[in-house]
């Protein structure tokens, strides 16, 4: 089932600062179809096959909510004062076998992904319906060993979905910087000859690996969330 927040602005495209010679200060920006909120239909439809899947049984309700929304949810649920992109809530108590769990996903944030990530909103807001789908399945990416990321990965892969949340965060980027003030220590033809020549190999000095840009350090570490896309909060059922 596919709710939508009240309060959430159905074009939720940026809009322009005022300018000179603009008709009105905040005038909507004409928003290209790939950043369009998809129907409650289309999402339904993909709900349901990817809730089968995930072989998920029993009712999944996702709310589509403003940043105002999830960030209350996050500090109630999680002590986390702060918008995130997908929350997720495993049904507990009587009638748990019948209803798998709730997802709320913020459609502002998801929209500025889907934006970074050079793909359509309908295909970021997917992306977070089946990360969410697999933290009702009880996965746990940050406390398992990788089942939960090679698990999406096959999905993804099934349901013909791009890069998901834990990739962004964990996959590291080429090419790898260059140390400030360090010159390459790669030898000259002649002198790894003339090395060779007495009977020794040839040492290439390499900087230290694994070290990350700080542009991506930043980015990783405004996404990093230990869980919702990462945690999932427990809700009773009477």
């Amino acid at each position: 089932m596919i709710l939508l927040d009240p309060d959430l602005d159905p074009d939720p495209t940026p809009r322009a600062d005022a300018t000179a010679g603009s008709a009105a200060p905040d005038a909507p920006v004409t928003a290209p179809r790939s950043l369009r909120l998809p129907s409650a239909r289309t999402l339904a439809r993909f709900l349901s096959e990817a809730q089968a899947a995930v072989r998920l049984k029993g009712q999944v309700t996702v709310l589509l909510t403003t940043d105002t929304a999830i960030r209350r949810l996050n500090a109630q649920f999680r002590g986390k004062n702060k918008a995130t992109d997908v929350l997720s809530f495993p049904a507990e108590g009587i009638g748990a076998e019948e209803i798998a769990g709730d997802l709320a996903i913020s459609v502002p944030t998801a929209l500025r992904q889907a934006m970074e990530q050079g793909h359509p909103l309908s295909t970021e807001v997917k992306v977070l319906i089946l990360h969410g789908l697999l933290h009702l399945a009880g996965y746990d990416h940050e406390t398992d060993a990788g089942q939960m990321a090679r698990r999406e990965r096959l999905l993804r892969a099934r349901l013909n979905l791009p890069k998901g949340l834990i990739e962004r965060v964990e996959a590291p980027k080429a090419p790898v910087l260059k140390a400030r003030g360090v010159r390459p220590a790669a030898k000259s033809p002649k002198k790894i000859a003339a090395v060779a020549a007495e009977g020794k190999q040839p040492v290439r000095k390499t900087g230290p690996r694994g070290l990350k840009p700080k542009a991506q350090v930043a980015v990783a570490a405004s996404r990093t969330k230990p869980r919702p896309s990462k945690t999932t909060a427990r809700v009773k059922r009477p």
